[in-house]
C-alpha cells in the first residue's frame, strides 16, 4: 500500500463494537475490524489503537445515575480493557500479532503502557492495542487517544465511526447538514463542532497531530483513507 504515513495511532468507539446489538461486542463486527486492521498492518504500516468503553460502561452516563464520578471513570477504564482483549483476540485468530497494554498495571492482562514498548512492539510487527485511557478519571478515551497518538509519534491520528467525516450538523438528524472534506482546528473550535472533547482537539492541535475522520464500518475504508482516497475529513493546524 502506498501511503504517507508510517505509523497511525487508530481510535475506535467502544459503541462501534456493538454492531447491531444494543449492548456488549459483537463478533462479526470485531472480525470485520480485524481483517482492516491487519490488512494495514501487514502492508507495513505500524498500528496503534485506543478504543473507547461505552459499549460497556460510560463513567459520565454513570455519574449521571448517582455513580461516584471517579469510580464511574475507574468502571469505563475496565470497559475499555474487556473491549481492547476482544480485538486482540480477534486480530490473532486472524493471523495478526497484537498486544494489550493497560495505563493501570493489570498484570498479566496486558502489559503496564510505555512508550518505548509499545513502540517496540510495533516495530516487532505487532499492533499495539492501549487500554484505560490516560488511566485517569475526567478524562475521556478521546484524549487517552490523542495523548498515545503524541507519545508514540503518531504520524496521524485516525477516528473511525459510523459517520464518513465532519458535518456542518449531526446528519443522523438534520438532512441539510454538508460535510467538510478538511477543516482547520480552530475552525472547529469556532463553529463548536464536537468531534472530540475539546482537551483532545487541543492535544492534538498544540502538537500537530492531524486527524483524519471517517467512517470504518464500511469495509476496506481503512485501507482507502490511508491509500489518500478522498473520503472522510482530515482535520489539520492552519497554515
Amino acid at each position: 500500500m502506498r501511503t504517507k504515513f508510517n505509523r497511525i495511532l487508530l481510535k475506535l468507539s467502544g459503541e462501534s463494537l456493538m454492531g447491531k446489538q444494543g449492548y456488549g461486542i459483537d463478533a462479526v463486527r470485531v472480525g470485520d475490524y480485524a481483517a482492516q486492521i491487519k490488512a494495514v498492518a501487514q502492508s507495513g504500516i505500524q498500528v496503534a489503537i485506543v478504543i473507547g468503553g461505552g459499549n460497556i460502561f460510560r463513567g459520565l452516563a454513570g455519574a449521571a445515575k448517582g455513580v461516584d464520578r471517579v469510580k464511574g471513570d475507574q468502571m469505563g477504564m475496565l470497559a475499555t480493557v474487556i473491549n481492547s482483549l476482544a480485538l486482540s483476540s480477534a486480530l490473532e485468530a486472524a493471523g495478526q500479532p497484537a498486544q494489550v497494554f493497560t495505563a493501570i498495571n493489570m498484570f498479566p492482562i496486558g502489559e503496564h503502557y510505555s512508550k518505548w514498548k509499545a513502540i517496540d512492539a510495533m516495530k516487532a510487527g505487532k499492533v499495539a492495542i492501549m487500554s484505560c485511557g490516560t488511566g485517569n478519571p475526567f478524562f475521556t478515551t478521546d484524549t487517552g487517544s490523542a495523548l498515545r497518538g503524541i507519545e508514540v509519534e503518531a504520524d496521524v491520528m485516525l477516528k473511525g465511526t459510523r459517520v464518513d467525516g465532519i458535518y456542518t450538523a449531526d446528519p443522523e438528524k438534520d438532512p441539510s447538514a454538508t460535510k467538510f472534506d478538511e477543516i482547520t482546528y480552530d475552525e472547529i473550535y469556532s463553529r463548536g463542532l464536537k468531534i472530540m472533547d475539546l482537551t483532545a482537539t487541543t492535544l492534538c492541535k498544540e502538537n500537530n497531530l492531524p486527524i483524519i475522520v471517517f467512517d470504518m464500518d464500511t469495509k476496506g475504508n481503512l485501507e482507502k483513507v490511508l491509500a489518500g482516497e478522498p473520503i472522510g475529513t482530515l482535520v489539520y493546524q492552519n497554515k
